[in-house]
């Protein structure tokens, strides 16, 4: 096996060009063994194996510095710097990262985990390189998709002051990201990949040039030159015109292609994007067939590439249907994703009304903003967003929808731990920003008939900002008999009780009904309230309640600080409250990746803990 030849970085410069040869199916074939059982980031990982090999070719480690946008493509990168030992607990509590951690490895460069983040990145590496008077090379690697993100734009605005020293950008270019494509930068492109005969004589012209004496110099110039050969042949040349010299498009699957190419291109001063064209999913037809579910898959069986596990319906799942109906019965609702059309579950809505839907790119902050544009349009327009992606658009949701007061539907997926993903994924502080702004109401439900009743509120029967918060994976089913109409601003009691109240706010409805037993068992008959509402919360209700309960216990899934708990026991001083409050939240702290059941466990989070929790303070 060539890969027991590595061991630690740089081990791959060792190798003979035979074993060079046999080491990417020998990647792929470990990729494809190891993540069928933890589960993983599949297709992008298969798409880049050659890719890496060849930067690995090229860079030595720790030195020279490595940055991944998004870093979900990174697996192979941890395999060469020594860590495939280490893939038997990936994404697992304790286990190795499905992302770049610097903490993990000197070879990780940059902690990454969101989209177009790279290339502000590794331009401060060399801004700092250059002011040090050090010489290590830096190279990011960007997507297609993550193209589509503004923050890569303004990068790339900035790098053109890059003159002396030299940036390497690959742009790895697998013509989609989880979602197909959208935008010009998309067409663009398109473009470039079949502009060969442009490509051909440019690859021709620049291979002659560097053998020359001076040659750097004349193609500098060639960069410089805003009416050659480039204007003539390949129209846009959005690269070159921001001061970034473009080389390619290369053959992302053949290695000595792509290293004779980043050899020329770091060469040259200032900042060189070489495009790269892979195939995602490459080696592996299930993922082939289907980039997008093998994105970011479960485990799976290895012959087929079907999933193993249940098929019950998600909170996903619940909002595709609903958003479905409203597509029938309401002209005005509209759609809005940022490149995440099937994750946040908007697939059958854009199949069905595609006039209605609209895909932004991983551009969260525009898909605010052009909300707000529908909605004082006339429109009804429905974000779909996973809850930590929200967090991008901040200021867009204060003062582009909050401020206006402007009836904007935040469909906020994800909301909670996700679990394996980590601390970049962890949907854990949109209770704290959103209750912060003024004009916006903030739900989550107990289960999936409540998401569907919370949902059709939203649309039909209120006016202004509202989110909606719901968590991952497998869609609660109890309670069904609890479904009192929505009304803004009221709680639900599910269980009256003496001594101890149980406020909890959405996913934590379920963990307190658990934890009502297991406090019974230990003589206490605790009630437990739906809150329904995180802003405003019932402050009808806890007026009602103040004096009949010793111990207000409130639980969300989202952090301490600014939450949820915080607002309710800033209330109960207000309104003179004489018993306590337990505040039940995520601590204040980055939460690492591992099983959610795991996870809430070590949070003292479990109805296990919760209980141990009310049983100390009582």
């Amino acid at each position: 096996m060539v890969l027991d030849k590595i061991k630690q970085p740089n081990d791959v410069k060792n190798l003979t060009e035979e074993e060079l040869q046999a080491l990417p199916q020998e990647i792929r074939t470990f990729l494809i063994e190891h993540l069928s059982k933890t589960g993983g980031h599949l297709a992008s990982n298969l798409g880049t194996v050659e890719l890496t090999i060849a930067l690995h070719l090229l860079l030595d480690f720790p030195q020279d510095k490595l940055i991944w946008d998004v870093g979900h493509q990174a697996y192979t990168h941890k395999i060469l710097t020594g860590r495939a030992s280490e893939f038997e607990h990936l994404r697992q509590y304790g286990g190795l990262s499905g992302f770049p951690k610097r903490e993990e490895s000197e070879c990780d460069s940059f902690d990454t985990g969101h989209s177009s983040t790279s290339l502000s990145a590794a331009l401060g590496y060399c801004i700092a390189r250059d002011l040090a008077d050090e010489h290590y090379k830096v190279a990011a690697v960007i997507g297609d998709g993550a193209l589509t993100g503004g923050l890569a734009y303004e990068a790339l605005n900035n790098a053109s002051r890059l003159q002396k020293s030299n940036l390497l950008i690959i742009l790895n270019d697998n013509e989609m990201s989880i979602s197909k494509n959208v935008g010009g930068m998309s067409v663009n492109l398109e473009r470039l990949r079949t502009s060969s005969k442009y490509v051909g004589l440019k690859n021709d012209v620049l291979s002659s040039l560097e053998s020359w004496p001076n040659g750097e110099n004349i193609i500098r110039k060639i960069r410089s030159t805003k009416n050659g050969i480039k204007q003539l042949m390949v129209p846009n040349m959005v690269f070159e015109d921001l001061g970034v010299m473009y080389l390619g498009p290369v053959d992302g699957h053949n290695i000595k292609a792509m290293l004779e190419t980043f050899k020329m291109a770091v060469r040259i001063n200032g900042p060189v994007l070489v495009h790269v064209i892979t195939k995602k999913g490459n080696g592996y037809e299930p993922a082939e067939r289907h980039p997008s579910r093998f994105h970011g898959t479960d485990i799976f069986e290895i012959e087929t590439g079907l999933p193993k596990r249940s098929n019950n319906p998600g909170y996903t799942d619940v909002f595709s249907t609903v958003m479905r109906k409203m597509g029938d019965r309401n002209p005005e609702v509209v759609a809005i994703t940022a490149a995440m059309a099937e994750g946040a579950g908007l697939k059958r809505f854009r199949n069905m009304f595609p006039e209605k839907f609209f895909d932004v790119g991983i551009a969260e902050e525009h898909a605010v903003t052009f909300a707000a544009g529908l909605a004082l349009g006339g429109r009804t327009p429905v974000f779909a967003v996973y809850s930590s992606f929200l967090q991008r658009a901040y200021d867009q949701i204060l003062e582009d929808v909050c401020l206006q007061n402007l009836h904007v539907v935040f469909a906020i997926d994800r909301a909670g731990l996700v679990g394996s993903d980590g601390s970049t994924h962890q949907g854990v502080f949109d209770v704290s920003f959103l209750t912060s702004m003024p004009n916006m109401t903030v739900m989550a439900p107990k289960n999936k008939w409540e998401l569907s009743d919370m949902m059709k509120f939203a649309v039909s029967n209120h006016d202004g900002p509202i989110a909606i918060r719901y968590p991952r994976g497998e869609a609660y089913c109890g309670l069904k008999e609890q479904r009192a109409p929505i009304q803004l601003g009221r709680a639900e009691e599910i269980k009256d009780g003496s001594k101890v109240m149980l406020l909890a706010f959405g996913s934590m409805v379920k963990k307190a009904e658990e934890v009502e037993q297991l406090l019974q068992s230990h003589g206490i008959d605790a009630g437990i309230c739906n809150a329904r509402f995180a802003k405003p919360f019932d402050k009808e209700y806890l007026e009602a309640i103040k004096d009949r309960y010793d111990l207000i216990v409130t639980m969300e899934e989202n952090v301490y600080t600014g939450g949820f708990g915080q607002q309710v026991q800033a209330y109960l001083n207000d309104i003179d409250y004489k018993g306590k409050v337990l505040k039940i939240a995520i601590p204040d702290e980055f939460v690492q990746h591992g099983s959610v059941t795991l996870l809430f466990k070590e949070l003292r989070m479990d109805a296990e803990s919760i209980t141990e929790r009310i049983l100390e303070v009582l």
